[in-house]
C-alpha cells in the first residue's frame, strides 16, 4: 500500500509534513515523497503570480503522485489550496482519504471528502494498518 502525505507547504506545514511522513515509513509504511523528488519544495517561493510554468509543474508532478498512491493522509491543521484539490481528485479517482487534523475543524469539506477521520498520530497507525488489511 502506497501513501501521500499532503499537507500545507507554501503556508508553513512542510516539518508536519516531513514529521508524519518519518512516522510512517518507521511503521513500515511505503511512503510516496512527492516534495523531495525533483526538488519539488517550493516552501521559499513567497508569490506564485509570476510563476505560471512553475505553477503547473507543481501541479502536475503533485496530482501525478495522487495518482501512483493507495491512500492519501490529508493534514490539515492549516488551510491548503492543494491538499484541498489533491483529497478531491483522489476521491474522484477511488483512492482511500484519511483526514488527521489534532486541532478542531471549523469547516465541513475536508470531513466530506475523508474516508476516515482521526484526531491523534497513534489513531492514524492504526486506521492506516486497518486499510492496509482491507487493500491487500
Amino acid at each position: 500500500m502506497k501513501v501521500l502525505v499532503c499537507g500545507s507547504i507554501g503556508f508553513g506545514g512542510l516539518s508536519e509534513i516531513r514529521e508524519i511522513q518519518s512516522l510512517l515509513r518507521k511503521e513500515g509504511f511505503a511512503v510516496l515523497d512527492h516534495i523531495s523528488e525533483k526538488g519539488m519544495d517550493y516552501s521559499g517561493i513567497e508569490d506564485f503570480r509570476d510563476k505560471k510554468d512553475l505553477a503547473q509543474e507543481i501541479v502536475n508532478h503533485d496530482l501525478d503522485f495522487v495518482r501512483k498512491s493507495d491512500v492519501i493522509v490529508a493534514l490539515l491543521n492549516r488551510p491548503s489550496y492543494g491538499t484541498a484539490i489533491e483529497i478531491f481528485v483522489a476521491k474522484e479517482l477511488g483512492k482511500k482519504v484519511v483526514f488527521l487534523s489534532e486541532r478542531q475543524v471549523p469547516t465541513p469539506w475536508p470531513i466530506a471528502f475523508s474516508n476516515s477521520v482521526v484526531k491523534t498520530k497513534k489513531e492514524l497507525i492504526s486506521t492506516l494498518r486497518e486499510l492496509k488489511k482491507a487493500i491487500l
